[in-house]
């Protein structure tokens, strides 16, 4: 197939289409990790988006039925540089061009990423038109100008899960993957896995668009997790008693959430211990009284540095968001306790009496670097406190 990605500017990419035959609008934006590009399509962050990867092969690793982050692939549409024509790995169980092409989304390679990743670094995110039909060029810039853009609009009641469900209640799914080599290597070494603690601390988990990981995560620590739609309200979070709460990431824009903050307000209020991470930590500095805006072209990728004020370290993150708080319209009980290093935003914030904290970055990881893991430990040592 043929394909094309249309910008807002005029701009036309051409190159060839692989997954669907379909056609997607969405915001144009760039990834930076070098792997992981299963854990970005299933990101329900990404709804809204089409996401092009820096890395210049992507495909090399196939995909699998064990590493998706949420219930399917959420971006609108994938832009690469060159697909792998060979699938080499022993946990593979398909191809990337068959993954886009069973969910509906279009792919396009050959593309000069390089070059629309400089372009969208200098002129801001752009929104875009990818097809793999048969279009003229100019019908297809057409397209992306007039597609309304993420500014306002709610994506989180799109990819939240309807029902509230307990995660992982027979233990099947957390635990982290142990390798098992030579002759004690079993035939299914698939699905070998860590032992995990008990899960003695009930919490409740608000589903804005979460990642499983996340998930995972938080089972590892010993907590028992009852996840929550994002409609649900603070007085249903409470009927399970929870000792904590927890709050997720998810796509679009912060501030067409009202709904959401009204109920968070009223959980920063009740006092329960909460941990928000990218959109949750959005939607806490909204409950705070502070206010959201949109970044340039926003931060996406494994290598985010990010400096704790509090220590004095600095943690190198997974990001995924286009939206920040900003720390000037933050009240004076809330401390700005993390700064991005790259352009000084803010990526954490600290309750000054209330068991409350939250970052807006993704300290489970998937994919990325490990730095922020303790993050979960110091929820639960802020839980066990409270």
């Amino acid at each position: 197939m043929t394909a094309i990605l249309a910008l807002e500017d005029g701009s036309v990419f051409h190159g060839r289409g692989f997954g669907a035959q379909a056609s997607a609008c969405g915001e144009v934006c760039f990834n930076t990790s070098m792997t992981g590009y299963q854990e970005i399509l299933t990101d329900p962050s990404y709804k809204g988006q089409l996401v092009t990867m820096t890395y210049p092969l992507i495909g090399n690793y196939g995909v699998n039925s064990q590493d998706v982050e949420s219930w399917r692939p959420h971006v609108g549409g994938f832009v690469i540089r060159e697909l792998s024509p060979v699938v080499s790995n022993w946990r593979a169980d398909g191809s990337l061009g068959d993954y886009l092409a069973q969910h509906g989304i279009p792919g396009i390679e050959g593309v000069d990423t390089r070059a629309l990743t400089k372009k969208l670094r200098v002129r801001g995110a752009l929104n875009g038109f990818l097809t793999t039909e048969k279009m003229p060029a100019e019908e297809a810039v057409k397209r992306a100008k007039e597609w309304p853009g993420l500014v306002g609009v709610d994506y989180v009641k799109e990819v939240t899960h309807r029902e509230a469900f307990l995660w992982d209640a027979e233990d099947r799914e957390s635990a982290d993957f142990k390798i098992v080599t030579g002759a004690a290597k079993p035939a299914d070494a698939r699905n070998v896995r860590e032992p995990l603690p008990p899960a003695d601390i009930p919490i409740v988990a608000f589903d804005f668009g979460m990642k499983y990981n996340i998930l995972r995560r938080l089972r590892q620590k010993g907590f028992k997790v009852q996840v929550l739609p994002a409609t649900a309200s603070a007085a249903d979070a409470l009927k399970h008693k929870p000792a904590g709460v927890f709050l997720s990431n998810g796509p679009g824009d912060p501030a067409a959430l009202g709904y959401i903050v009204r109920e968070v307000k009223a959980l920063v209020d009740h006092g329960v211990p909460i941990f928000g991470i990218c959109l949750g930590h959005q939607i806490l500095g909204q409950a705070f009284g502070g206010k959201t805006f949109k970044l340039k072209f926003g931060h996406r990728g494994g290598n985010q540095p990010v400096k704790d004020l509090e220590s004095g370290k600095v943690e190198i993150t997974s990001q995924n968001h286009g939206f920040a708080v900003d720390a000037a319209s933050l009240p004076a009980d809330v401390s700005v306790n993390r700064i991005n290093l790259n352009d000084q935003t803010v990526e954490g914030m600290r309750h000054k009496t209330k068991p409350i904290y939250c970052v807006q970055y993704h300290p489970e990881a998937s994919p990325g670097p490990h730095d922020s893991t303790p993050l979960f430990d110091e929820f639960r040592a802020l839980v066990k406190e409270h």
